[in-house]
């Protein structure tokens, strides 16, 4: 006899018969919503659990509940809510059978189907029914369950989760590296384009605040001061933002109901490429279709796609955050501002950072490494700030009153003829190059003709002939790096230089700024004796450039 009611009724059932207090367990997995199986779908197997149900007349039936988990793997029971929560109703007795479509539906992983098949329901005396390939009643027929015929549906359907899991993962791989959005959601400051789910479009007021949060960087407020000044502004972080728009996000490191902003958030915002129009993905990935753990990917093999959206921050703004990251740029307690040499300060002889320390109205620097951890290490290496700040701001001078004289010759270069001493030195060794190429040419159509004619042996000819051919090969290598050198010479002294015209900013300066420092200065070293260096970024570029003016000018 089979009855479908509640279970406050079974307490008071009287009945010879056996007493099954079933759920019914059903499952849609993510692939099975993207094809859209109708034969798979949630109502479509509470329909065949239940005609199922109603024909049983062998003992007493009492349904109890069902059990859903919609669009979730089937490869693991832990991320299973619906699942976890069956197997807590049936440890407090509210359950011994539980009624399935096909081992499919309750696992994927032969591992797992193994276990709670051969132990866990047999230990909490569970009556385990499956309909469909491969039919199970380990209550009725309990050696089938034991079957050969059931792990092997167990291989069967963890195989079929591998491939199709391999296939979404390709076929998302080939998206990305189109450059096609695929996130359930957009970064802080953009929005999925309503037409179309994988293009990017901004977000003008979340953009406005990304916009802020570099500014502020730049004007050297530190990560926290920014946090505070955004929670104390009541701007909403990431998480609640998304949230307030209706979208169903969930932020798995935000704590409580009521999220805020925290210094992980803006620096993931600072660091993020796609604030300048590029598209990066794939920087985590599921550890495999059994184990759904998320894992980082190493940079090299991150999806970038560059200029696929309309860019927040412009690339050099985004270049000058980059190379402030990597500084020590911590401040002290109580400090929205970091100081002036924050990060830049290093000591010439152990290469440590140099530690700021006020002492009434001055301020001075010492070596981190003698102050903090022995005196036997290193020496003070002290430098009064004052004294500091004059020398850098005199270095600096010094570079931009080069970089101008630079860029007034490199004009006047640029506007004689291009024909310059260094030009035709390069176009006669390429000239002397591809005489030598054409003669070994010659010679190695010559030998063909000498082995037809007897001369040679056959296998004379082919020795030399791939000598000819190495011979050939090491001489294009050698005219194409000439002809890149000639191009190169050409592109380096225009007048709008790039790097002369970033200096030329501060031709007029008086006063040593942080924005000078990030633009301007790599590094600078203080040695025991009082003495400076300041490392500029463009070292090597602004070389270059007085050497090619130098060349342009003989």
């Amino acid at each position: 006899m089979t009855r479908i009611a509640n279970t406050q009724s079974i307490a008071n059932k009287v009945s010879k018969n056996k007493v099954w207090r079933v759920a019914f367990y059903i499952r849609l997995s993510r692939e099975d919503k993207s094809v859209k199986e109708e034969s798979e779908s949630i109502t479509n197997q509470r329909l065949i659990l239940t005609d199922f149900l109603e024909q049983q007349v062998d003992d007493d039936y009492f349904f109890v509940d069902e059990y859903v988990d919609d669009g979730v793997s089937g490869t693991t029971d832990e991320e299973r809510e619906s699942f976890q929560r069956l197997l807590t109703d049936i440890k407090k007795g509210k359950i011994n059978c539980v009624i399935v479509k096909n081992l499919a539906r309750s696992f994927r992983n032969n591992a797992d189907q193994s276990y709670y098949l051969g132990d866990w329901f047999p230990r909490n005396n569970v009556r385990f029914i499956s309909l469909y390939q491969q039919p199970i009643d380990t209550y009725k027929d309990p050696n089938n369950a034991q079957n050969i015929a059931v792990p092997i549906q167990g291989v069967l359907n963890e195989e079929h989760a591998r491939g199709t899991s391999e296939s979404v993962r390709r076929t998302f791989d080939k998206k990305r590296e189109k450059g096609l959005h695929i996130g359930s959601f957009a970064a802080y400051g953009y929005l999925k384009d309503p037409q179309d789910k994988n293009a990017l479009i901004l977000d003008e007021e979340a953009a406005e605040n990304v916009k802020c949060i570099y500014a502020w960087f730049l004007e050297g407020m530190s990560k926290n001061a920014i946090v505070r000044k955004l929670n104390e502004s009541g701007i909403l972080c990431p998480s609640a933002y998304k949230r307030s728009k209706g979208m169903k996000y969930k932020n798995p490191n935000a704590e409580g109901g009521n999220p805020l902003w925290s210094a992980m958030t803006v620096t993931n915002i600072l660091k993020n490429q796609i604030y300048i129009g590029d598209m990066v993905q794939g920087r985590h990935r599921i550890k495999s279709y059994k184990i759904h753990v998320q894992e980082k990917v190493p940079e090299d093999e991150w999806f970038i796609v560059e200029n696929t959206h309309k860019p927040i921050i412009s690339r050099e703004v985004f270049a000058k955050v980059q190379e402030l990251l990597k500084k020590n740029t911590r401040t002290a307690p109580k400090q929205k501002k970091l100081h002036l040499f924050s990060g830049f300060l290093r000591c010439a002889d152990c290469g440590k950072a140099l530690t700021r320390s006020k002492v009434r109205r001055n301020v001075y620097y010492y070596c981190r490494t003698y102050k903090d951890q022995s005196k036997a290490a290193c020496t003070k290496h002290t430098m009064k700030h004052n004294f500091l700040e004059k020398a850098v701001l005199y270095a600096i001078k010094q570079q931009v009153y080069i970089a101008v004289s630079l860029s007034e010759l490199a004009s006047r270069v640029n506007k004689a003829p291009l024909q310059k001493s260094h030009s035709i030195r390069l176009n006669e060794q390429i000239a002397s190059k591809e005489k030598d190429l054409s003669k070994i040419s010659r010679y190695k159509q010559s030998i063909y003709q000498d082995w037809k004619d007897g001369e040679i042996t056959h296998k004379d000819y082919r020795q030399m002939k791939v000598g000819y051919e190495r011979q050939i090969e090491a001489i294009n290598k050698v005219v194409n790096k000439l002809q890149a050198e000639k191009a190169e010479l050409i592109n380096e002294t225009d007048v709008e230089n790039h790097l002369l015209a970033t200096i030329r900013k501060y031709e007029n300066i008086n006063k040593l700024t942080r924005e000078i420092l990030i633009e301007l200065v790599d590094s600078i070293k203080v040695y025991e004796n009082g003495n400076i260096v300041v490392k500029l970024k463009f070292a090597n570029e602004y070389r270059k450039v007085a050497e090619d003016i130098g060349v342009n000018t003989l």
